[in-house]
């Protein structure tokens, strides 16, 4: 019955996201096509095209990858975790589409660092998770240490996390977007360490997010034998 329940909200959920990201990439596109190219000196502020490529960009990709669920569980048989999917959807709708189309990484101080310290442990989370479907997995023989898997569930987290700033590096090389915050809201190109902070502060937050969670597994799979390797 619980389980129905789960399926049931991880449904709702899922339909809610879709919706949001299908009418927002509708919106970023016709916006895309009326917006300047760039400020003019002395204007008030507002989006120029390169955001609105940026948000577009960014729904076509969360229309992508909110599918991974079912497709990691239909391609490898891998059933994930109902709430796994759903904290999955939340943080797509909050980084997405609050985030890029509401706004909310101007409105809201520190929401790019929240959603990274929610990532990082969820991503840690995660990581857990799927050594323990490979340890109930027949077809797989897994033995390891609660440290060992500790340390997986953190290098995993934070290799998923450094493939994003990859990710934003290689579109803002590409389109010419401003995604790592290599450049000031006025224009100028920042230089050494200003120029890096955006990208290393959100490794940094990955690493420790991963790193509490990680550190919790570790005495909660020792002390509870959460996860038991094959006889």
């Amino acid at each position: 019955m619980e389980a129905k329940k789960h399926a049931k909200t991880v449904k709702l959920i899922g339909i809610i996201l879709l919706i949001s990201l299908a009418l927002s990439a509708v919106y970023s596109f016709i916006r895309l096509i009326a917006a300047p190219t760039e400020i003019l000196q002395g204007a008030p502020y507002q989006k120029v095209k390169s955001d609105y490529l940026l948000m577009l960009t960014q729904c076509l990709l969360g229309l992508l990858v909110m599918m991974l669920p079912t497709f990691v569980s239909k391609k490898w048989k891998i059933v994930v975790p109902n709430t796994i999917v759903i904290l999955y959807y939340v943080f797509l709708y909050c980084a997405i589409y609050l985030g890029e189309v509401r706004n909310f990484y101007h409105l809201i101080p520190f929401w790019d660092d929240i959603l990274h310290a929610f990532s990082g442990a969820m991503l840690g989370a995660l990581g857990f998770i799927l050594v323990d479907l490979l340890n109930k997995n027949k077809k797989v023989s897994v033995s390891l240490s609660p440290f060992f898997i500790s340390v997986f569930a953190f290098c995993f987290a934070v290799s998923l996390g450094c493939i994003w700033e990859v990710y934003e590096f290689t579109l803002d090389s590409i389109l010419g977007l401003n995604m790592q915050k290599h450049t000031s809201s006025n224009g100028m190109a920042l230089v050494g360490n200003a120029a890096l902070f955006d990208t290393m502060k959100d490794i940094i937050i990955d690493a420790a997010a991963a790193f509490v969670v990680s550190f919790i597994g570790y005495f909660a799979s020792k002390k509870q034998k959460i996860i038991k390797p094959l006889d």
